[in-house]
């Protein structure tokens, strides 16, 4: 063999050797337990990078790693091909987005296969394939048939640079989650999906799902935001309407003095209309809707309102509110209407104060007589407490008060007790080209009717010019927009928005399991022997996105009768970044390190095993080029393990599968075999049980060490060379999920004939894990004195008397008489004279 570890040679070789034999190609096996391993899709920008790398480096493990261990594995890949980056880069390069597309694709495929992960080619998809999206069209119309896709006029999250519209989840402190674009506030027709159908289920479940990081279930019950309250009708002075208002603190109703609107708010102008302050609120109105959204969400800008010279009254006191339409009130949240309290809300307190209107205090703190009065207020007072000034309320404590002022008001159709979600539906509408069309068109005659299913997919024309502007071609490209009605066949125009790329990466997973079916959209039988997604894996910065539409989508698509499972992933790993000088690696920064040339100067191999050992998966990856070297000196240093030894190695009768009868084996000899089944075990838990690559690593790293100080101190024994082969052949087979092309080299090397890949996980013994002696630390006075090794099955009164017997302690004992003994089973005795 090679004496040199030369890893170019190497990993072509196998990587060769696995395409040619279709070694990953999986199919449905009943008798087998299946594993679905699935790392987030890419998006083909162009080149992986580090992050993609360390991604699906530990996807890879893990898949190599429970196929070993028996199971049937699905580890697929392919490509969130749609989406606005490809167009924005096409623009700029004066190409097409689908042969930028494309290209990327071909380039990033192969920079994949380089680094040998054990994807199933055979599965590959790409969401711009009209195959793909045909089937998401679909999925549309039967939710625009249930009511789960509709379309309605709304106030949208808007991005100038990007010409679009962006969906709450996408906008991130109020900038654009692509181009960090201020995003502004836009009213513009929309198609939703109604994925408030299912909060309750989706809310509930982050309870149960085990297998998710605690961070994660908690940011999506955070933006699902529960609340548990009341729902208030404030009839207006007119008597033409009342305004609903929803409120978590209907115990302090009786305070509440004046009501503030969203400048968003659809009652705004009828209330201001003809009124001398109608000019003034316009202008405000205007004003609001172009502040900077983080800010309004921040609570951020200045408290300022306008008047908008009309009243409602307040339904338990009946007192004149005026209303005003205030910058702090967002329409995305609640009613867009709210009961200002000024006695006990800090930023109605701020506004009342700016204005001048009035503050009456309706709680006071338990145990304190009497309650302040509205003048000696510096701040709101926001705590329960107990109700003062509230009529038969009076002395109520605020949480019983909350619902016997709801119950008091719903006798009079005023009030309800009810519950409210954060949780907005998706906006889907892009108005973008680079994207899966909707299927509706538009006719005069018939509004908006679907595409008929046997008309399907509405494909995306490619023979379109693009827009410098970033504006879709869709609208003025007639052979795409120009159509007939399916319903009647008149003269109808085509949607020209796209879906949001998310709706393709929301189900790509369920078609990972069938990809070749072209009967529809999922192949029952298949799908239902795949999913759930077992283990998956990807980034924290998902955790609102595409991880709860996927939710959300896998929800329709059972009801749908398409898939028989509530959730799509049973088990969430988020891996960490890679940063570099204390940054994430970007192009911007200056820092960011190209897996190729690792590649080509380090190998594949030293690659991953840096990826893996620098960091536990769940935490940030600090590149070092130093670390990177370290293992490639251990990759050599394994590589030469065998090199160095191979003769007497290949030619040793027993090998990590053989049986050695371990009695009477001298002491270095009973040791390596006791360390080769520690690691067997250490490595196998730390891989099953918390993914701990890095310490699993270091395991493998000592026995390697305590294999060549073995080799140091050869002996001629006839045990000698098979308990350092199953020593080596257990280095090699624990390290190929990590090092797959250097290990399944060593192991063809060694004499064996089938793959690596297909050879069982090995099983430690627990009877070699037992040492048949043990060393004890020997204190005298607290003080360390001497060591000696006792058989591991001693009892205390025996440890006792073999220190009592050793010369180094007769020595400082000096035939005194040991006042007491304390042993500390399996590790120390202190005997104190």
């Amino acid at each position: 063999m090679e004496q040199k570890y030369s890893p170019k040679s190497i990993e072509q070789k196998w990587q060769r050797y696995w395409e040619s034999s279709r070694a990953f190609q999986v199919g449905e096996d009943p008798d087998k337990e299946k594993y679905y391993l699935l790392e987030m899709f890419p998006y083909p920008s162009g080149r992986i990078h580090m992050g993609h790398v360390r991604n699906y480096t530990i996807g890879d493990v893990v898949a190599r790693f429970m196929r070993m261990r028996g199971y049937n594995v699905l580890h697929p890949m392919g490509w969130d091909a749609f989406g606005m980056p490809a167009e924005n880069a096409a623009i700029k390069a004066g190409t097409h987005p689908a042969k930028w597309t494309y290209d990327n694709i071909d380039y990033m495929r192969n920079q994949l296969k380089q680094l040998g992960f054990s994807y199933d080619w055979s599965r590959e998809i790409a969401t711009c394939n009209p195959d793909y999206y045909r089937w998401e069209q679909l999925f549309f119309l039967k939710m625009f048939d249930l009511g789960l896709a509709y379309r309605k006029s709304s106030y949208v999250n808007w991005c100038s640079k990007c010409q679009t519209v962006l969906a709450n989840e996408q906008v991130e402190n109020g900038v654009c989650w692509r181009c960090d674009t201020e995003v502004v506030q836009k009213e513009m027709e929309q198609w939703f999906f109604r994925i408030t159908h299912y909060v309750d289920e989706l809310l509930d479940n982050t309870f149960k799902m085990d297998g998710w990081p605690e961070r994660v279930l908690v940011m999506q019950q955070n933006w699902i935001g529960k609340s548990t309250g009341s729902m208030l009708l404030f009839p207006l002075e007119s008597g033409d309407g009342k305004i609903q208002v929803f409120t978590t603190r209907a115990d302090t109703l009786f305070g509440a003095t004046f009501l503030s609107l969203a400048a968003e708010h659809p009652m705004v102008s009828d209330l201001c209309r003809g009124k001398p302050q109608e000019a003034a609120v316009l202008e405000f109105v205007q004003k609001a809707k172009q502040s900077k959204r983080n800010e309004r969400e921040a609570d951020l800008l200045e408290k300022e309102g306008v008047f908008t010279g009309s009243y409602c009254l307040n339904p338990v006191t009946g007192k004149k509110m005026p209303i005003y339409v205030a910058n702090f009130v967002l329409m995305a949240y609640g009613t867009g209407a709210v009961m200002a309290v000024p006695a006990h809300d800090q930023r109605d307190f701020e506004f009342a104060r700016k204005y001048g209107l009035p503050i009456d205090v309706v709680i006071k703190p338990a145990g304190a007589d009497p309650a302040p009065s509205a003048g000696e207020l510096t701040r709101a007072n926001e705590e329960y407490g107990i109700l003062v000034n509230s009529a038969e309320f009076t002395a109520m404590a605020s949480e019983p008060a909350r619902v016997a002022i709801t119950e008091s008001l719903a006798k009079k159709g005023l009030a309800e007790l009810t519950v409210q979600h954060r949780l907005r539906d998706w906006g889907i509408s892009r108005q973008r080209y680079w994207g899966a069309p909707i299927p509706i068109v538009y006719c005069q005659k018939c509004g908006a009717v679907p595409v008929a299913e046997k008309d399907l997919p509405v494909v995306l024309p490619l023979d379109v010019e693009l827009l410098e502007n970033g504006g879709s071609p869709l609208p003025v490209h007639k052979p795409f927009y120009s159509t007939q009605c399916p319903k009647c066949g008149g003269e109808a125009r085509r949607e020209t928005d796209t879906m949001d790329t998310f709706v393709e990466s929301s189900w790509y997973f369920a078609r990972y399991s069938c990809p070749d079916f072209d009967k529809g959209p999922l192949d029952k039988e298949r799908v239902a022997y795949w999913m759930p997604v077992d283990q998956y894996i990807g980034g924290i910065e998902h955790a609102v996105l595409h991880l709860l539409y996927s939710r959300f989508f896998v929800k329709v698509l059972r009801d749908l009768g398409y898939l028989q499972v509530d959730e799509p992933f049973k088990n969430l790993l988020t891996q960490g970044m890679v940063i570099k000088d204390g940054f994430k690696m970007s192009k911007s920064k200056g820092n960011v390190v190209d897996p190729d040339v690792m590649i080509r100067s380090y190998g594949a191999d030293t690659v991953r095993l840096f990826c893996l050992f620098a960091a536990p998966p769940e935490k940030d990856l600090d590149w070092s080029d130093q670390g990177v070297e370290g293992s490639f000196r251990f990759l050599s240093r394994m590589w030469r393990l065998v090199s160095d030894n191979f003769e007497p190695l290949k030619s040793a009768a027993k090998g990590l599968s053989g049986h050695v009868d371990s009695d009477g084996l001298p002491p270095d000899l009973a040791a390596l075999r006791r360390k080769t089944h520690q690691t067997i075990k250490k490595v196998t838990e730390d891989i099953r049980d918390r993914f701990h690559f890095n310490t699993a690593i270091a395991a493998v790293m000592e026995l390697v060490n305590q294999i060549y100080q073995t080799l140091d101190n050869r002996k001629d024994h006839p045990l000698f060379w098979p308990l350092v082969r199953q020593a080596v052949e257990a280095v090699i087979v624990l390290s190929s999920p990590m090092v797959p092309h250097a290990c399944e080299e060593l192991w063809q090397t060694l004499g064996h004939q089938k793959l690596l890949l297909d050879t069982p996980w090995p099983q430690w013994d627990e009877r070699a894990l037992e040492a048949e002696e043990m060393l004890i630390v020997v204190q005298i006075n607290g003080k360390l004195r001497s060591r000696i090794s006792v058989p591991a099955d001693a009892t205390d009164k025996q440890v006792e008397q073999l220190c009592l017997a050793d010369p180094r302690v007769a020595e400082f004992i000096a035939g005194k008489q040991p006042r007491k003994v304390v042993v500390v089973p399996k590790k120390l005795i202190n005997i104190v004279i």
